[in-house]
């Protein structure tokens, strides 16, 4: 896994940068006030040795993660040897993964530093900031005492970068370290750990049902298909459910149920082939990949199986795209229902 550190003065926009950073990047933020601050509201004060054994309980549960990296903002006193084997400590453990460690310094004026420590983005993340006159001293005093800015060629990695961002936004920067690093693009790592399958047990069937007719009704409404699970009766769910090789799962993101998804096979001794049916998201969560992630997940929890299927509409593109991302394939005869629907199948096989 890869680290981008991000290392400065104060208010030199380490924080903000870092924001702009994840939002164009599989990285995830981790800049040091995050512990910082809840430590300063439980104690009273800097208990730095709590802060560090935080810092790596977080770390060793993030190197755990499929994310690609992480973003990390450290003030680092390069006259001090303490920092240099802290910086070299974190380093290692992502190394350690096989990943590497791109040193991003963002250098600026303090004129303009002292207007940002004023901004609301600062103020709003960071409490212990919002006392300006001291937060304002403080920063002055750090500098006076400690040296923050790198000699030229003090940090030997080939993976360093200097910016000095006194008139770039911080989107702008963000972009310049993703582009100098290439940087992978955002892929939905964060979307697909926010999402879970969870089995649906018997006395939550009705809930199922109530789901499903929601989902599936604007459909109906277009189509007047009589094989629509929007009135597709209760007992064909309780059937359903009761076959021994298949199963109903609620789909969750950040413990709320956005749709369902049903797994399995009508023969209890098929292991190899599986079928996908039905699949739905309500109404309000739909256009947000929860349906693709769904079927990764699906795919991943069960790796015996070498043959996905499934049908759909013709007449809804958006729902043949979805498939056709995941990886399925258009197979078979259409099958006319109506004037107005046609049906689909499509076929996942695993090479």
């Amino acid at each position: 896994m890869d680290l981008v550190l991000l290392i400065g003065s104060g208010a030199v926009g380490k924080m903000t940068v870092g924001q702009e950073l994840r939002k164009i990047t599989d990285f995830r933020l981790f800049h040091n006030h995050m512990l910082l601050e809840p430590v300063l509201e439980v104690f009273g004060y800097r208990n730095g040795a709590l802060v560090d054994r935080l810092r790596d309980i977080v770390f060793e549960e993030f190197l755990k993660t499929d994310y690609k990296g992480m973003i990390f903002t450290y003030m680092w006193a390069f006259d001090l040897p303490s920092d240099w084997d802290y910086v070299e400590r974190i380093a290692k453990r992502f190394e350690e993964t096989g990943g590497t460690v791109y040193y991003v310094e963002l250098v600026a004026d303090q004129a303009v530093r002292l207007k940002r420590n004023h901004t609301e983005n600062r103020l709003l993340n960071k409490a212990s900031k919002r006392d300006l006159n001291i937060s304002d001293d403080r920063m002055i005093r750090e500098e006076t005492k400690y040296r923050l800015v790198s000699r030229e060629g003090e940090i030997p990695s080939p993976n360093y970068l200097r910016i000095d961002n006194t008139n770039l936004e911080p989107d702008v920067v963000a972009q310049m370290i993703k582009e100098h690093f290439h940087l992978p693009d955002a892929t939905g790592i964060e979307l697909f750990n926010r999402v879970k399958l969870e089995p649906v047990k018997e006395d939550e069937l009705t809930q199922v049902h109530q789901m499903q007719v929601e989902s599936f009704m604007p459909l109906y409404e277009i189509y007047r298909d009589e094989g629509s699970p929007a009135i597709e009766p209760f007992e064909r769910i309780q059937r359903r459910a009761a076959v021994p090789n298949r199963r109903y799962y609620f789909i969750v993101k950040d413990g709320a149920r956005v749709g369902v998804i049903n797994l399995g096979h009508n023969d209890p001794n098929e292991k190899k082939v599986s079928f996908i049916s039905p699949i739905f998201i309500l109404p309000k969560y739909q256009n947000q990949g929860l349906g693709y992630v769904a079927i990764r997940k699906a795919f991943e929890m069960f790796p015996e199986v070498t043959t996905w299927k499934l049908e759909t509409i013709l007449q809804e593109p958006r729902n043949c795209h979805l498939y056709e991302k995941c990886g399925f394939v258009r197979v078979g005869e259409e099958k006319i229902i109506n004037d107005k629907m046609t049906l689909i199948d499509y076929e996942f096989k695993k090479e």
